[in-house]
C-alpha cells in the first residue's frame, strides 16, 4: 500500500485539486462544478467538499452559490505580493528546520532533492512542482512550527501557480539549484546558512515576479 492511499480522502482530494489549479488544468477564471470535480476525482462528495472549502479559504477558488466554483484569476502584480508576504516566514521555517530536522524529515528532503534534479534532467516541469510540494511538506515537518507552516502553505501554493504560469519555460534548473542549496544547509544544521539560502530563493522568485508584472 503506497503512502498516498493511507492519507485521509479529504487530503487526497485537496492534493489532487491543488495540483490541478497549480498546473492550470483548472484554468484561471474558469468555472467548475462540485459534481464535475467529484466525478473527476472519484473520491466522494464529503472529501471533495472539504477540499473545496480549504481551497476557498486559501484564495485559490471562490464558491459562488448556484453558479459554481470560480478558479481564481492570475494577476502578475499579485505574485510580488505573494513573495513579499512569504519571505519572512520562509526564513523562519528554514532556520527552524536546520535546528530541529529529524531523520524522517532528512529522508524527505533527500528524496525531494533527487526528484528535483531528475525533473531538471528530464525537463519535466510537473514532476518538479510535485518535488517542490514534497520539499514544502518536509520543511513543515522539520521546522516543528505549525503556526508558521499554516501561514506559509497557501502562499507556497500561490507561488507555485504563478511560477508555472510565468517561469516554467526557463526557470527549472535555477529554481532547483536554489532549493538543493537550501536543503544542504538544513541537513548540515546550519541555521544561518539555511536562512541565507531561503532569502536567496525568495529574492530569485521576486525578481521573476517583478519581470512578470512588467510584461
Amino acid at each position: 500500500m503506497d503512502s498516498e492511499s493511507l492519507e485521509p480522502l479529504a487530503i487526497q482530494a485537496y492534493r489532487a485539486l491543488e495540483r490541478m489549479i497549480v498546473t492550470l488544468e483548472l484554468s484561471p477564471g474558469s468555472i467548475a462544478t462540485e459534481a464535475a470535480l467529484i466525478e473527476k476525482l472519484g473520491l466522494g462528495r464529503t472529501p471533495v467538499r472539504e477540499a473545496i472549502q480549504r481551497l476557498a479559504w486559501e484564495g485559490l477558488l471562490e464558491i459562488r452559490p448556484r453558479a459554481g466554483l470560480a478558479i481564481t484569476q492570475l494577476h502578475p502584480a499579485d505574485w510580488v505580493r505573494v513573495i513579499d508576504a512569504r519571505r519572512g516566514v520562509e526564513v523562519v521555517l528554514a532556520r527552524s528546520a536546520a535546528r530541529f530536522v529529524t531523520q524522517e524529515a532528512a529522508h524527505r528532503f533527500h528524496d525531494a532533492a533527487i526528484a528535483m534534479q531528475q525533473a531538471v534532467l528530464s525537463g519535466n516541469v510537473v514532476a518538479f512542482l510535485d518535488a517542490d510540494k514534497a520539499f514544502d511538506d518536509a520543511l513543515a515537518l522539520a521546522s516543528d512550527n505549525p503556526f508558521a507552516t499554516r501561514v506559509a502553505a497557501p502562499l507556497q501554493t500561490h507561488s507555485r501557480r504563478y511560477w508555472f504560469r510565468h517561469q516554467r519555460e526557463t526557470g527549472l534548473a535555477e529554481s532547483a539549484e536554489h532549493h538543493v542549496g537550501l536543503i544542504r544547509m538544513i541537513l548540515e544544521h546550519d541555521e544561518d546558512g539555511a536562512a541565507a539560502e531561503a532569502e536567496r530563493l525568495m529574492t530569485l522568485l521576486r525578481s521573476h515576479a517583478q519581470s512578470a508584472a512588467l510584461r
